[in-house]
């Protein structure tokens, strides 16, 4: 148990507490000025012992800055680009504010007027990005014994307000792909098989299987730091994607007596596509020239490729393998919306049914 004892300082009578760690080290802790002060502290220490939850003093005294740097080391299953979006995070609105703070100092209300500061100046997006690191970094200290708990959980953050999806239907797509040119088919084969860019830059002749009418989809090419960087997929999962018979022919006139290894999709000076190049050189202009929705990116064709395949009949776990969610509850939240013409049917077969029996 832990015991009182008072000393005298030039400021007044002081109490020491001394108590044993879960450990059984003698340790103490001093500067109370009221022997009350003094017992609660001892009988906080002995719960936490009890509970499992004591955390020496001393181990708080670490910076966060420390801890953060740990914990970036061992993020060893992040995907380049991921990697590479925390350590930005890191370096850019996190250690400035909290680098050199002990981890047991950093509370609520620092984090509460972090967060109003980004608000004011950076997207909602951006600032729960930030915040979800603080928070994980947190975890790893609480996990560590280094606090009890985190002051990162409940925190209040902004709204992120949605824009809307747009979805082009298969005219518009071969409106698209009429506009680009010699780069048809890769306008086709996003919007058609719903790969993400760097799934279709990575795309090699082997990933195509002709016979089972599939698309092997295992790597990613990500920029990262300006350099190319060769990943597995954003799930770390790979996936067949079925490819339409129309598309199939397109791209067996494309690769026919091409190596197994080489991309389906090179740059024009060879190696990996890179987004900005092609939207510079020319998706872009496609765009403008087509009369598709302004601004279309490459990256609505995969939405688009969601939308064409629930209309063709697909349901949400195809859509989800499809696609390589990592859950058909994500799937279903994206695109959960465009299923909604299926109540409909529902109702139609539901009164059907009936008919055959009601009276």
């Amino acid at each position: 148990m832990a015991t009182i004892e008072p000393y005298e300082t030039k400021a007044g009578r002081r109490y020491r507490v001394r108590y044993r760690t879960p450990d059984r080290r003698q340790t103490d802790k001093r500067g109370f000025k009221t022997k009350r002060d003094a017992e609660a502290f001892a009988a906080t220490v002995e719960v936490q012992k009890l509970t499992g939850s004591y955390v020496p003093p001393s181990a708080g005294r670490v910076t966060f800055g420390e801890i953060a740097e740990q914990w970036m080391a061992a993020k060893v299953n992040l995907s380049a680009s991921t990697a590479a979006r925390y350590r930005s995070a890191l370096d850019v609105h996190i250690l400035p504010t909290f680098g050199r703070v002990p981890v047991a100092r950093v509370t609520r209300k620092h984090l509460r007027e972090w967060i109003s500061t980004m608000a004011a100046t950076i997207s909602a997006a951006t600032v729960r990005k930030n915040v979800s690191v603080v928070s994980q970094i947190l975890d790893q200290a609480v996990k560590d014994s280094r606090i009890v708990t985190s002051p990162a959980t409940g925190l209040d953050l902004p709204r992120i307000h949605h824009e809307e999806r747009r979805y082009l239907t298969a005219e518009q797509v071969s409106q698209l792909a009429k506009a680009a040119g010699e780069n048809a088919l890769f306008v086709y084969v996003l919007a058609y098989c719903g790969l993400r860019f760097g799934e279709a830059a990575a795309l090699t002749v082997s990933d195509v299987n002709f016979e089972r009418r599939r698309m092997r989809i295992h790597r990613s090419v990500t920029v990262v730091d300006s350099r190319i960087v060769i990943s597995g997929t954003k799930s770390n999962q790979a996936r067949d994607v079925p490819v339409p018979d129309f598309l199939l022919a397109m791209l067996h006139d494309r690769l026919n007596g091409m190596p197994e290894d080489a991309l389906v999709f090179p740059a024009s000076r060879g190696g990996y596509l890179r987004a900005n190049n092609v939207r510079r050189r020319w998706w872009d202009k496609a765009v403008k020239a087509s009369g598709v929705p302004e601004g279309l990116t490459p990256h609505e064709l995969r939405h688009t490729a969601a939308s064409l395949a629930i209309t063709a009949g697909a349901n949400i776990k195809t859509l989800q393998r499809m696609l390589g969610h990592a859950s058909a509850a994500l799937t279903l939240d994206r695109y959960g919306h465009l299923f909604d013409d299926d109540l409909g049917m529902v109702a139609e077969s539901l009164d059907r049914l009936a008919r055959l029996h009601v009276a």
